[in-house]
């Protein structure tokens, strides 16, 4: 005997769905039969007595089923034989009904069925799915009107949007802690249709990797009025109402962090790129910045000197002072308590006790990771901190980091970028307390990390690593790149072992560009079953009739999207100037649930929006901390 679970071989959705039933519907039509029956012998006995009085009360010569067995019982020695004739007409009524049953299951077992997921399940998402992975607003419930209680708030970043079967177009929004991963082509759209619309939406903190200055023109202006904002433009290559930020005043000196800080800081600084401390120099000019900087913090804490980038460059390049000197300063100084500290005594006698030339080499390697700084306005950029890291989650109002790197300064600006992703990552996923079993938030306002084009930036470990806590720390990352092979580049992305993909809870993706992007969307689409009918003849062609006609059913696998239609999704539409005038398609994909066929949302055609983006931003960056004003051609000489 075969176990009714010995092909139960449904997955996710199909598990939830409700059985159809068929084994209860034999016995259902079986009584419905005998039912007729029935009907039929009361009819025709009433008929056949002509609808008398005695027969009772009825409702226009219509009497119930059942009633024949009521006259049988009183009336059958009087009228037997029209007793024998409706039972006659009844059974006839049954047997054809049972008949027609038979014949039906018989042809029902001997027809080919076909099984729906024998080579796979995958489908498109319909709007319930829609609704049960968080995307789209559901409706109130029965208990929540009863209650008073409203639904669930449709909010959150923007993935995409949605047109149903009546040709209505839904947003999709995602706004749970998880993290958004996406792919779109340059010059696809995805400005106008994801990072715009959440950016004039999202109302807590967010950061945001601003390329052209497109986003601060679009949305810092809504931000600040409308969404109690503090807007921060960090723009190192400007000196036009842009925030200063110095490095250096994150590091927590005098701490149990003050060494950790400083290692980090040095090594992203001589690893400008992401690709690791491979060479020799590499890794001597890092234990040497570790020194040094950590000798310029604590010589400021001891004497009110600056403590900048501009300032341990100067230490090394200083025109006017034996380099030699400096390593004796730094293994003589009193950094605390009137002890030399071991980190800067060491890093300074490792360079004594280096041959000439290869201490010339380190100090020379050192030099060239730091020249970036001695650009007068990068200097004044760095040289204090009108914000710190911990305010973009901590300050009264939620704040807006606008990150500027305009494309002829994107590789020189490069390392100062890594280096506040870094330390953003760093310090605001660093503590976590818990409370009756539940973890304890230890800020004000969520973050969200909007990171286009973030694989420019080099790889970042700390990012990759993150991904798999920072959400329980109130940060959610929503990166974007052009295609999968920039993700996975061993020389500017995270290689083909990268765990970004994995910790990414939603992927969308506009109509790609490389084949490879392609394969990678049309694996998470998945693959389905198809029926397929084929129909065989056989005679003469000119002949009246045909001898044979058989039909076969098979089942056939298929990627429910294949590579090929994915690079065919239609983009957008764009008039003669470049600009967007019609939306494309795109695809959104939820882990646990089927894959959304949708369209990319553009922010332009939404009245809210355009008035939203229409607000001018400001002129000047708001500025969260009072510094001492200090002028590019100081920060250099001072």
């Amino acid at each position: 005997m075969i176990s009714k679970d010995k092909f139960n071989n449904a997955v996710g959705p199909q598990v939830r769905a409700k059985k159809s039933g068929v084994g209860k519907a034999v016995p259902a039509l079986a009584l419905l039969s005998i039912g007729v029956g029935l009907a039929a012998s009361t009819q025709f006995f009433a008929y056949d007595l002509n609808y008398q009085e005695v027969l009772g009360p009825h409702f226009n010569h219509v009497y119930a089923p059942w009633s024949i067995l009521t006259w049988a019982n009183k009336w059958y020695g009087i009228y037997p034989d029209a007793f024998m004739r409706a039972g006659s007409i009844g059974v006839l009524a049954t047997g054809v009904g049972l008949l027609g049953l038979v014949v039906t299951k018989m042809i029902s077992a001997n027809s080919s069925k076909a099984n729906e997921y024998l080579h796979g399940s995958a489908r498109w998402a319909g709007k319930k799915d829609i609704q049960a992975a968080g995307l789209l607003a559901r409706p109130r419930r029965f208990l929540e009107v009863l209650t008073g209680k409203s639904a669930p708030s449709h909010s959150g970043v923007y993935v995409g949007a949605w047109v149903d079967n009546k040709g209505v177009q839904h947003y999709l929004r995602h706004n749970g802690p998880e993290h958004v991963l996406t792919y779109a082509p340059t010059r696809s759209g995805k400005g106008v249709g994801l990072v715009v619309p959440t950016l004039l939406s999202w109302s807590d903190s967010t950061v945001i990797t601003d390329l052209k200055g497109e986003l601060w023109a679009l949305t810092a202006g809504w931000r600040q009025k409308h969404a109690r904002n503090k807007v921060l433009r960090f723009d190192p290559a400007s000196s036009n109402g842009g925030v200063r930020w110095n490095p250096l005043d994150e590091i927590r000196i005098g701490t149990e962090n003050e060494v950790g800080d400083v290692q980090n800081l040095a090594t992203l600084i001589v690893d400008p790129d992401g690709k690791g401390l491979d060479s020799h120099w590499q890794k001597t000019s890092q234990a040497l910045l570790v020194g040094l900087i950590m000798h310029v913090l604590y010589k400021s804490k001891n004497e009110g000197t600056p403590a900048t980038l501009p300032e341990v460059d100067r230490n090394l390049a200083d025109p006017d002072r034996d380099i030699g000197d400096l390593w004796m300063e730094m293994v003589t100084y009193s950094h605390v308590n009137g002890r030399n500290h071991p980190l800067v005594g060491s890093a300074a006698r490792d360079m004594m006790d280096r041959p000439e030339e290869e201490a010339g080499s380190v100090l020379s390697t050192a030099k060239t990771y730091l020249a970036l700084y001695r650009d007068p306005v990068v200097a004044q950029n760095v040289s204090a901190s009108e914000f710190k890291v911990k305010d973009l989650m901590n300050h009264d109002n939620p704040v807006s980091l606008y990150i500027f790197s305009k494309p002829n300064d994107k590789a020189r600006l490069r390392p100062l970028v890594r280096v506040l992703i870094n330390m953003i990552v760093r310090l605001l996923a660093d503590k976590m307390d818990f409370e009756n079993g539940r973890p304890v938030a230890h800020y004000k306002h969520r973050l969200l990390m909007m990171l286009d084009e973030f694989p420019s930036l080099g790889k970042l470990e700390i990012l990759q690593e993150s991904l798999a806590f920072v959400a329980g720390y109130g940060i959610k990352c929503y990166l974007i790149c052009q295609d999968i092979n920039q993700l996975k580049s061993r020389e500017i992305g995270y290689g083909h072992d990268e765990t970004i993909t994995s910790n990414c809870h939603v992927q969308n993706a506009y109509p790609p560009n490389r084949v490879e992007t392609a394969e990678h969307l049309s694996k998470l689409t998945g693959q389905t079953t198809v029926v397929k009918e084929q129909i065989t003849t056989s005679g003469r062609r000119t002949s009246a009739l045909l001898g044979q006609v058989s039909r076969t059913i098979q089942e056939v696998q298929r990627p429910l999207l294949t590579p090929d239609e994915c690079l065919r999704m239609p983009g957008p539409l764009k008039i003669a100037s470049g600009d967007i005038s019609e939306a494309g398609d795109m695809v959104v994909y939820v882990a646990g649930y089927p894959a959304i066929y949708g369209k990319q949302p553009l922010y332009f055609k939404d009245p809210v929006f355009q008035t939203r983006a229409a607000i001018p931003a400001p002129k000047n960056s708001d500025k969260l901390r009072i510094v001492q004003e200090v002028t590019a051609a100081e920060a250099i000489t001072i």
